[in-house]
């Protein structure tokens, strides 16, 4: 049986209920306690679920807790993850790692120093879209990829988030940041580290948004971030990808991810999701083909009803939490995590550097580097799966 790791949640607020929902996907972590900065936010948490509510302080100074799971604001990443690493504790937070490259770096130097584990979302890229995806890729099904596209394009999250504020504040709001981390580790994971990026950006499409849901609907805030980004990335095995990030786009028509390969096309599906189709096309005027990821243990549909969260589909794959579950397999293991330290700081100097190069209009070397995570195996799912 695999030793379950007792985690500690800080931050109770829209995404927790997806990560008590991994409960019901796998074996190997529970949550048992929970804390938050509004006290009333944690007891009503605590209750919900049935376990213990906490201060922040004293979470992190609960022996019996091993993994602490930082569902925090962004900006409070890294003051939240830098206490449970100096507290002993292994760290898994949501993404970004943190809201600048320097605050990532030092989380890391502290993880390995203390040889702590930290782990951050998105963990979308081990379902099984992403992963169907890789495995093809590495077969050269496509050749080479050369050239490729990306974009999010939405009206923004104050749709469907009752605190959306964060993401239009202006050192953490904005595209890049929110959605900027699925597409950024997604193609991470499929062609490798990247080395270079060349962005413009649209500064605040709208100069106030509404609040679409929950108690403060209807109350107008103030944008104070670009809301549109459009860079290249040069990745370090010379593939150029043209990426979009907007918040300001109604509706579109485009494919989420599409690479063009020396012998071939594949469009990728969504990273912000762990299901959906491949589709190859090798040939002009030929039709696509069609790789199916229904069946695949991280890829076929288990949300069947739409939930509370207002920006879930009513049928869709949705593992969030794989990534916390394989961080806990590989510390009782003593293996490297997917979902790595190393991977999030690369993730967010392309992020700091994208919003860099738009500000200053000039191209930005990336510094940092990592290794391709590796295919996440059939035999490894089952091992954290119930």
């Amino acid at each position: 049986m695999s030793k379950i790791f007792k985690v500690g949640l800080v931050g109770c607020g829209h995404i927790a209920e997806t990560y008590f929902r991994a409960h019901k996907y796998f074996n190997n972590f529970k949550i048992i306690k929970c804390a938050d900065i509004k006290q009333n936010s944690a007891i009503k948490c605590a209750k919900k679920y049935g376990i213990d509510s906490s201060s922040v302080k004293k979470i992190f100074e609960d022996k019996n807790i091993e993994i602490i799971l930082n569902l925090t604001p962004p900006k409070e990443h890294y003051k939240i993850s830098k206490k449970a690493l100096l507290n002993g504790k292994h760290v898994y937070s949501e993404k970004p790692m943190a809201i600048n490259l320097a605050e990532g770096k030092e989380l890391l130097r502290i993880a390995n120093k203390n040889k702590l584990y930290i782990g951050n979302a998105p963990d979308t890229f081990l379902g099984g879209g992403n992963q169907k995806s890789k495995e093809l890729l590495e077969k050269k099904i496509v050749g080479n990829v050369k050239l490729g596209n990306a974009i999010f394009a939405f009206p923004g999250v104050q749709s469907y988030h009752p605190n959306p504020e964060p993401w239009f504040a202006k050192k953490e709001g904005g595209p890049v940041i929110d959605m900027g981390p699925y597409y950024l580790t997604a193609l991470v994971n499929l062609l490798g580290p990247a080395r270079e990026v060349k962005a413009a950006s649209l500064m605040k499409g709208k100069k106030f948004r509404t609040i679409g849901i929950g108690p403060k609907k209807g109350k107008k805030i103030k944008v104070e971030c670009p809301t549109t980004y459009f860079s290249t990335i040069v990745f370090e095995n010379n593939s150029i990808i043209r990426l979009t990030l907007s918040f300001d786009v109604i509706a579109h028509q485009r494919n989420h991810i599409e690479l063009y390969g020396s012998n071939g096309s594949m469009i990728v599906p969504d990273p912000n999701m762990f299901g959906g189709s491949v589709y190859v096309c090798k040939k002009l005027g030929k039709p696509w083909t069609e790789f199916k990821t229904n069946k695949m243990p991280l890829g076929k549909i288990n949300i069947k009803s739409q939930s509370a969260r207002a920006n879930e589909s009513p049928k869709n794959a949705n593992y969030r939490g794989v990534g916390l579950a394989e961080m806990a397999y590989c510390i009782n293991n003593k293996k490297k995590h997917r979902c790595n330290g190393e991977l999030s700081v690369h993730v967010l100097d392309l992020i700091q550097s994208t919003m860099k190069s738009a500000k200053t209009n000039k191209p930005q070397k990336i510094n940092t580097t990592c290794k391709i995570p590796k295919a996440f195996s059939l035999s490894e799912i089952k091992k954290i799966l119930l």
